[in-house]
């Protein structure tokens, strides 16, 4: 381990050493650079880090860290720092504006700053484990040396063959040309041939047949939002309904940023909709598409998040982890379906790829376009009352298509006596029976996994409920056992009620497998794909059932929300979605009739989206309820200006910021004390309003308590400062006690 008394100083962040900042000289010879990832001795160990900063006098003490930019650079510089030992790849991992977004994140949704870095790289670059391969690859040599021994000839045709097709990757070419490896070995060895091992980066695109496509005619509303975007400043909100056309202006936005010499990068909320959205980018760009999600092998999402850094590849494609992309320099930054929770992180730390996105567009100076046909309400009141975003609107579809007719059917009218409501309604069954007859496909949306969300004993009426959890399993026939879709665990149905001791039990509830079932009695020749989580657990499952389906391989696709948006099937005329209304029922959840409009509303618009008319059948319990009237009848602005007046008047976001803090672990008095304490004090800081605390509704997961405290304020510093006040960051993890912190939360459970 290299000392120095000397030089220039270097800010580093060392991996997994969290929310903390050290010290390195730089040995005289060895060039850095901000944003390069270094080996640096730490406690008797070399381990790896990255460079934040670089200064002529040394920033801090030698081994603490500094926890904010004010610490950064003091003035009593120690005598003697640690030196970096290598800076091993001489291209950065990080501009100096993506350090300047890290620490934006870090204090906006109060992480530390270690995590937050972490957090912009995929696990197996961090991680350096799954190195770019090298494999065998053949060239042939132009011209041959001289003096070069005479090939039979056979050689001379294998020769040629080479020659014609430049050669390749040894296995792949030993097969299309009927050859072996010691006869190519034979002609290296003639001089006719190189064989030698070259890196060959894994592609995710490879073995795909993607046709190349053009620019196509823009309507005139699709003309002017696309000058809007490409002349704004401030991020454009395109509002757009189902099927009008977003995507082609997406691509010649696109097309104009690549001109100018700069790359993008275009968010999709779910990984199901990555494949369909790759096709049609990769299609109009080429091998300037990358791809990047966590289904991808570890190899892959190591060679194509070094594709990207290298400037390989301009277009990158992906969720939310994609808004960290290294594309520099970066011109446009696309958030599809900006309205959707999944791009809302559910682990530390918790932030949105939304918000993520404008604020590295504000940063490095790019375009952002933010799209959807139902925007959250976040994004509207932005657009529409303070004017943070230009709006543009797509009022109409493309192509001559309409908006589907939309028809609500009350299930009240057909629950029978002891047995609740049917699954499917009479018009919905004739319905479906027509569309298949006319050769058309349908959709079926229900949002709930598994045969029945509740196994309940006949006797005594008591649920299943999960030992781990505060949440009743779930039963899956396919199998035949009882699950527990929060933390995994499993169970055979018990022979006997271990309350009552009766051997009466009974499914209720309805979710896809059960729908799928009675599919099959009531359609025994429909085709039928299911596409939940239990079915699309295997790699590359998302796009092989979406592929049989866009083939005509099934008749019927059904589906929790993973197909409800982004899906674009011409010959899907029919959409059924089964029970409107669930989202609605969720406890404390004051968004809950922004999900339901926008369910439905995305779900709808996967009708009607070619030549054939499209027709929509909901069913539900409520069919007086505003968001379901207002998402039939196609009027956003109208729930929009509802609902924005209902949250203004409660002081709800997104006129306050809300975070939820969440206190967790295993003794359930102590989180209680905690969480109570913490809530009496929150409540005692001033300009922002903490209520009690209470019990989590998902009170208990994986054998550990949770209690919650909500904290409204007129901004997230606020929050984040009297978080930092009450409840230290060094505190919040412990093997008694775990506190998270949420800002802008949406989901409180």
């Amino acid at each position: 381990m290299s000392e120095s008394n000397g030089g220039a100083y270097a800010q580093v962040a060392v991996e997994q050493v969290p929310d903390r900042l050290f010290t390195y000289a730089v040995p005289p010879g060895l060039e850095v650079r901000v944003g390069m990832r270094v080996t640096v001795p730490w406690r008797q160990i070399l381990r790896q880090g990255y460079v934040i900063s670089l200064s002529d006098v040394c920033p801090a003490l030698p081994g603490r860290g500094a926890k904010t930019d004010a610490d950064l650079f003091g003035e009593a510089p120690p005598p003697r720092v640690k030196a970096i030992a290598e800076a091993p790849d001489p291209l950065p991992y990080f501009t100096e504006t993506t350090l300047r977004l890290l620490r934006w994140m870090a204090a906006y949704y109060d992480v530390g700053f270690t995590l937050a870095l972490r957090s912009a790289l995929p696990a197996p670059v961090r991680e350096g484990g799954s190195r770019a391969r090298e494999l065998l690859t053949v060239a042939p040599i132009l011209p041959p040396p001289p003096h070069r021994p005479p090939l039979s000839k056979r050689q001379k045709a294998l020769y040629e063959d080479i020659v014609r097709v430049d050669g390749g990757l040894l296995a792949p070419l030993c097969k299309e040309l009927s050859t072996t490896l010691q006869t190519l070995r034979r002609l290296a060895a003639m001089g006719y041939i190189a064989v030698e091992r070259r890196e060959a980066p894994r592609n995710p695109l490879a073995g795909r047949r993607i046709l190349p496509t053009k620019p196509l005619p823009l309507t005139e509303a699709q003309a002017a939002a696309l000058r809007v975007i490409l002349a704004e400043r401030r991020p454009t909100l395109l509002f757009g309904v189902t099927g009008s056309g977003k995507t082609e202006v997406y691509m010649q936005a696109i097309a104009q940023t690549l001109a100018e010499g700069r790359g993008a990068i275009v968010l999709v909320p779910e990984i199901a909709l990555t494949p369909q959205t790759v096709n049609r980018f990769a299609a109009r760009f080429g091998q300037q598409v990358a791809v990047l999600h966590s289904a991808l092998g570890d190899g892959e999402r190591h060679d194509e998040w070094h594709r990207i850094r290298r400037g390989e590849a301009r277009v990158v494609v992906g969720p939310r982890s994609a808004v960290f992309a290294p594309v520099n320099p970066l011109g446009l930054l696309i958030v599809d379906e900006e309205h959707d929770s999944g791009y809302k992180q559910d682990e530390s730390p918790r932030y949105s790829a939304r918000d993520v996105a404008v604020m590295r567009a504000n940063l490095e100076g790019a375009r952002c376009v933010l799209g959807s046909a139902t925007p959250s309400l976040e994004s509207w009141r932005n657009a529409t009352e303070l004017g943070k975003y230009a709006l543009v609107r797509l009022p109409g579809r493309v192509g001559g298509a309409t908006l589907p007719d939309v028809a609500i059917v009350d299930l009240r009218e057909a629950v029978r006596p002891g047995q609740g409501a049917p699954i499917f309604s009479e018009p919905l069954i004739d319905a479906l029976k027509s569309c298949l007859e006319r050769g058309e496909q349908a959709i079926l949306f229900l949002n709930r996994r598994g045969y029945a969300p509740t196994y309940q004993c006949g006797a005594c009426g008591e649920p299943i409920a999960c030992p781990h959890c505060s949440a009743r399993m779930t039963y899956h026939a396919k199998d035949d056992t009882l699950r527990c879709h929060l933390c995994g665990a499993w169970q055979r149905p018990p022979a006997a009620c271990p309350r009552c001791g009766a051997p009466l039990f009974k499914p209720l509830g309805v979710g896809t497998q059960r729908v799928e079932a009675a599919l099959g009695a009531i359609l025994p020749r429909a085709r039928v794909i299911r596409m939940d989580a239990d079915s699309t657990g295997r790699r590359h499952s998302h796009d092989e059932l979406l592929s049989a389906f866009r083939a005509k391989e099934a008749d019927i696709l059904l589906g929790t929300q993973m197909i409800a948006k982004g899906l674009d099937f011409p010959n899907v005329t029919l959409v059924g979605i089964l029970a409107a209304d669930r989202s609605l029922n969720i406890p404390y959840d004051f968004r809950a009739p922004e999900r339901t409009f926008q369910l439905i509303a995305q779900v709808s618009g996967r009708a009607g989206r070619g030549a054939l008319p499209g027709r929509v059948i909901v069913q539900t319990l409520q069919p007086e309820h505003p968001a379901i009237r207002a998402a039939c009848d196609c009027a956003y602005e109208r729930f929009a200006a509802e609902e924005l007046e209902a949250r203004r008047d409660a002081g709800l976001p997104p006129y306050a910021k809300l975070a939820c803090v969440t206190f967790v672990g295993p003794d359930p008095e102590a989180v209680r004390r905690a969480a109570e304490t913490a809530a009496r004090r929150l409540a005692a800081c001033r300009g922002l309003e903490a209520l009690p605390a209470m019990p989590a509704p998902l009170e208990r997961k994986e054998d550990r308590w949770r209690w919650q405290i909500l904290v409204k304020a007129p901004s997230s510093k606020a929050i984040v400062a009297a978080c930092d006040h009450v409840i230290p960051r060094d505190t919040r993890v412990s093997d008694d006690l775990r506190v998270l912190v949420d800002v802008d939360a949406l989901f409180l459970a």
